[in-house]
This record gives C-alpha cells, structure tokens and sequence, in this order.
C-alpha cells in the first residue's frame, strides 16, 4: 500500500483526452475487469449483458448548474466557482483573484442587477457569499449569467458551446447543485435504460453534489496529507432500504460513477448496511480502504495522480488498475469526463450479504440544496 503520489501517476498522450462524447453515448467503449484473468474490450450498450436479475444500479441523479461566474468589485475582474451551497443558503465558493478580496465587499455582476456580499475568506482562494438571488431567481441569475465550469482539460477557447449544455447532463439529472457532471451517468440513454430494466435488474438513484474541489489537483506527495473538499449528499429512508434488501437477497449492488459510490460508502455502516444520508463528506478512499457498500463500479477513465485514480484502486486493486489503464492506454481509449468507461469488480470488501440489521446513527438534518 503506497501513501505516495507520485505511485499513482501513468503516461497517458494528450491525443486520448475526449473533447466531446460518443455519439450515441452507449456507443462509447467499456473495458470490462474481472477480478482476475483477461480483459474485456466491450462497449457501454453491452453493459446489460454483464447484469443479472436481482442486480441493482445505482445512479447520481444530480443536475450540473451554470458555476461559473465573472465578478466586479469596483474595476477589479473576480473569477469565482461555486462549490456548495451552505445551511444558512450562503455558497462556498472557490476564488481566482481572491488577494483582492475583502471580508464585506460587495461583488457585482455585469448585465444582472443582482450582487454577492463576501462573509469570509479562507485560504487557498476559498470564500463564503451571500447572493442577493435566492431560489427561482437564483436559478434564473444562473442561467443569466453563469457558464459551465467545464473541466481544464476540455479545450473550449471561446467558452462552453450550446452542444455541451446537452452534452454534459445526464439522463439522471433532477436535482440541482452540482459543478461538475457525474461523468459515468453521461453515458446512459433510454433504450439503455429498457435493455438494462429487460434483465430483471433494478435501478435507484442517490443525490451528491459534486463541487468544484473536483478539480483540484493532489499538491502533497504524502498522500495522507491530502485535504478533500466537503460535498453534500442525499440518501432518503426509502433508497436505502432498496439497498440493503437487495444485498440481503443475494443481489450485486453497481455504482455507476465515483460520486455514488462515494456517498453508499459514507452512508454505510462497519457491517456494510447502508442508512439514510443527508449531509456532506469528505471521504477520501484510497488503497488499504475496506469498502462496506459497493460490488461492481462502472467508471470513465481517471487522471493520474488523482484521488478518483485512488479510489479505483482501492476498489480493484492498484496493481489490477495499473495493468487495466496501461491496455486502455494501448488500445486507445478515450479518457475522462466525455471518454469511454470501465467496468471493475471490488477486490477488497465485506461480506457483502450479510447485513446486519443494527442501526447507526448517520448525518441528517442538512440544509436543502437547489431543486
């Protein structure tokens, strides 16, 4: 088990990094990765192929919002991502130019008559603001005003286009909060979901936020050292519930995308029972992690030294990732948020069937995010 950064980083050409998705999406590629033996090339429309009745896919239902804004104070340009909205209905956010910030100033807006008063700063460019929008208002000053906040590697000169506002949602999207897309979700389509649905196995979905510290890079080669943004996540009773009878039956449970698995595995006790959930995280799964909750994950292709490529190897072991993304590499698979997918078995678990029908206590109670 390496505690390095540096263990976790691979040569990948720039020429593999998707700048748009397949069209159609369950056209993209699937590297299949059994526990051990050979791997699979497939495609994500073979996905049902792979499932049995009983199975149970869950899915991150949250919507991408418009994070990205350009701010005023006075002459002074502000580049401000929003990161999560707070309790009290104020945002975190992450801030370029934040030397030029002060606690009390008020940020404005070009072509909105709307404004955002600065609560506090921290270091490291975060800060807390108070819009002067609130719920439909705020959605529309958004749509106003606002713009994608793409990931750095998706090269759009001139901004995000109108195909991206389409290209970067899923077919999942309902509740809205989130700065980046759930990336494995993109894939899915409604004949997809009818092929999956024909096999007997069942769908839910969850809610997690995911904000902008997604694309922070790791800055510590200790990697234990490392600090991970808090997001915030929605399990309800009835979800749940699904979860943990399906487990108890016998049923695989298959996160699709990181972000759901990160939010079963914060909701999930030592004995693998997963409860309701309603706050936010900031787990960081890396090798030498137990994983309580999850059986298979379907996941795009992760950066190298970044915590997401950790996770996958946590999940499926680091040696098995390595040789995985090393023939994607060869075999010229698309990486990333528009690339194609892989999908893993967990090599590191629980008894996955054997839930203990104890209780724990879990995080409730949060403030309601956008909807």
């Amino acid at each position: 088990m390496s505690d390095r950064t540096e263990d976790f980083d691979f040569h990948l050409p720039e020429t593999l990094i998707a700048q748009e998705p397949a069209r159609p999406r369950e056209s993209a590629r699937l590297l299949d990765v059994p526990q051990d033996g050979p791997f699979h090339d497939r495609h994500v429309s073979d996905l049902p192929s792979l499932l049995r009745a009983g199975d149970l896919l869950v899915a991150n239902d949250t919507a991408v919002i418009r994070a990205q804004l350009h701010a005023l104070r006075g002459e002074a340009r502000i580049g401000i991502t929003l990161d999560r909205i707070l309790a009290d209905g104020t945002w975190h956010v992450l801030v370029r130019n934040a030397r030029r910030l002060r606690v009390g100033d008020t940020l404005t807006f070009t072509g909105s008559p709307h404004t955002a008063e600065v609560l506090a700063r921290e270091e490291g460019g975060g800060a807390v603001l108070r819009f002067s929008a609130e719920g439909s208002a705020f959605d529309a000053f958004l749509k106003d005003v606002g713009a994608l906040a793409l990931p750095p590697y998706i090269h759009r000169p001139h901004g995000p286009t109108a195909q991206d506002d389409k290209d970067y949602a899923t077919i999942f999207a309902e509740h809205k909060g989130a700065v980046a897309a759930p990336t494995a979700g993109l894939h899915f389509t409604p004949s997809l979901l009818e092929a999956v649905d024909a096999t007997g196995a069942e769908r839910c979905t969850l809610t997690l936020h995911v904000g902008a510290g997604t694309f922070l890079p790791v800055r510590e080669n200790d990697i234990s050292k490392h600090h991970m943004h808090a997001e915030r996540g929605i399990i309800t009773q009835e979800t749940a519930d699904r979860i943990n009878a399906v487990r108890q039956a016998g049923g695989r449970i298959i996160a699709v995308g990181t972000t759901s698995l990160r939010l079963l595995e914060s909701a999930a006790d030592e004995t693998g029972r997963v409860h309701p959930f309603d706050a936010e995280t900031s787990i960081f799964i890396r090798p030498g992690y137990k994983f309580r909750a999850v059986d298979m994950l379907m996941t795009n292709f992760h950066l190298p030294r970044s915590t997401l490529f950790m996770l996958v190897s946590a999940f499926a072991g680091t040696e098995r990732m390595r040789a995985a993304y090393a023939h994607a590499v060869h075999s010229a698979y698309r990486f990333y948020s528009y690339g194609d997918a892989c999908l893993l078995r967990c090599a590191t678990s629980i008894d996955a069937h054997r839930i203990s029908h104890q209780t724990t206590a879990h995080p409730t109670g949060a403030a309601g995010a956008l909807s």
